[in-house]
């Protein structure tokens, strides 16, 4: 028999509280009455759906300190970025209520001898594996543009956030969606596999390591289902001649260190042209090694834990790695001697191809400085790399910017003289490594959908 979940309060290892697995039986179970309740809210009207939709918002704004509360003693996330990010899926929500009924509309076209109508049909039940660095956004992000959608919607949380899968369980249920459209998996890997095969399931979305996308990926693609992948990235943020250096370094240490640099779209590498520098690795520097670690339960600000002991280690051993191979540390660098899976602010230059802090992703708080010889030699050192998830440009030029961004930034997401996380009414995704498909901006709600053609005499 499977071992029960653990999870762990990663600030003083303390256990928070332990579930069992459910049994195959159980899941298949699960993923029944998942159909089922889907073969009914698929005849309910776009304009009633969104109203749901609108209701969990709701009661996410209900719920903001209990769950951001349990979100912090899960993963260490500092009290007001958990309290932030329950707005910004409360805002989500809200988009979506309001964007859905538009988005998902019919559509009229004009054909030879009739009338064409697109119509976007849902398509049953979704799958989604999500990671534990934003336990309630990851899962809002594509359960409510599937609801909206008129399909149903199972999640299999990262086992440390397992309490926060089943607190939006919950919560979903008290805003009035119907039962079991929302289902939580409590399952390991090897039944997740089994959840993909099942002929009950038509699409899977997963967010977390380009190594768990390919495998992923290659189960669904052996059942021929669609996936949307929303994997790593080693995010560029390009300072170019021209920057306003106050302005980026300011930018970068934040952009560095938000959600105690566990975020997918991260700023991770900062390429610096010759004009810059020397002043900005100075500043930046100073500013990082001025960064305290504080108990995430009791500070806005500061660096609190990783979220799990592990992570802290793998990510120790990528700097040790790095700085064998030639890269220096200016501040940081060290495992801390203290209670909690802590890691301090760290600075990496000399930073080289070969060394995981240049090639790979760096999924904590650990910034990698890298020299460019001009604005060209930047934007080629930003695009050398398997990734293309976010990234970012300084340049007191911003029309030029723009342009570099449309046309040689080859990422998903370009932010221009500043840092952003996500913003529901723009597209969310990336390139190369880091997947495919998109979520948020309306794309989310049309990934799986059948955009069904109607050919009317």
């Amino acid at each position: 028999m499977n071992s029960p979940i653990k999870t762990i309060n990663p600030t003083n290892s303390d256990i928070i509280d332990t579930y069992d697995l459910v049994s195959d039986q159980q899941v298949e179970t699960a993923i029944q009455a998942c159909h089922d309740a889907f073969d009914q809210w698929r005849l309910v009207s776009l304009e009633d759906r969104a109203a749901k939709i609108k209701a969990i918002g709701q009661a996410l704004r209900d719920s903001k300190e209990d769950f951001a509360q349990l979100m912090t003693r899960e993963v260490g996330k500092l009290i007001g970025d958990s309290r932030d990010e329950i707005d910004l899926c409360a805002a989500i929500c809200d988009f979506t209520a309001a964007q859905g009924p538009k988005e998902l509309a019919d559509e009229e076209r004009d054909i030879p001898d009739g009338q064409g109508v697109i119509t976007y049909a849902p398509i049953g039940v979704i799958y989604g594996m999500q990671p534990w660095n934003f336990p309630c956004y990851q899962v809002i992000r594509y359960a409510v543009a599937n609801l909206m959608a008129g399909n149903g919607v199972l999640l299999k949380h990262a086992s440390n956030c397992t309490g926060s899968g089943l607190f939006l369980r919950d919560l979903m249920a008290r805003a009035g969606l119907p039962e079991n459209l929302f289902t939580v998996l409590v399952i390991d890997h090897d039944q997740s596999d089994k959840v993909i095969a099942n002929d009950l399931v038509r699409g899977v979305t997963m967010t977390g390591s380009d190594g768990a996308g390919r495998v992923v990926a290659q189960q669904a693609a052996k059942y021929l289902k669609k996936t949307v992948l929303e994997l790593g990235s080693n995010d560029a943020y390009v300072v170019l001649d021209d920057a306003d250096l106050d302005l980026a370094v300011a930018t970068c240490v934040a952009g560095r260190l938000y959600n105690n640099g566990q975020t997918c779209v991260a700023a991770k590498r900062f390429i610096v042209t010759e004009a810059n520098y020397d002043a900005f690795v100075e500043r930046f520097t100073d500013q990082m090694s001025q960064v305290k670690l504080v108990d995430p339960a009791e500070a806005d600000s500061g660096l609190g834990p990783m979220a799990r002991m592990d992570l802290r280690d793998d990510l120790a051993k990528q700097v040790e790695e790095s700085v064998a191979k030639g890269a220096k540390v200016l501040c940081g660098g060290e495992v801390p001697d203290r209670e909690g899976a802590y890691y301090p602010a760290t600075v990496l230059v000399d930073v080289a191809p070969g060394q995981p802090a240049y090639d790979d992703e760096l999924f904590g708080p650990v910034a990698s400085v890298i020299r460019a010889k001009d604005d060209d030699d930047a934007m080629r050192i930003a695009n050398d790399s398997r990734y293309g998830l976010g990234g970012g440009i300084f340049s007191k030029d911003v029309k030029r910017a723009r342009d570099l961004a449309a046309k040689h930034f080859d990422t998903g997401m370009v932010c221009i003289n500043k840092y952003n996380l996500a913003i529901p009414n723009m597209p969310f995704g990336g390139v190369k490594d880091s997947g495919y498909g998109r979520e948020h901006g309306g794309f989310g709600m049309k990934e799986f959908v059948n955009a069904k053609s109607l050919y009317i005499a």
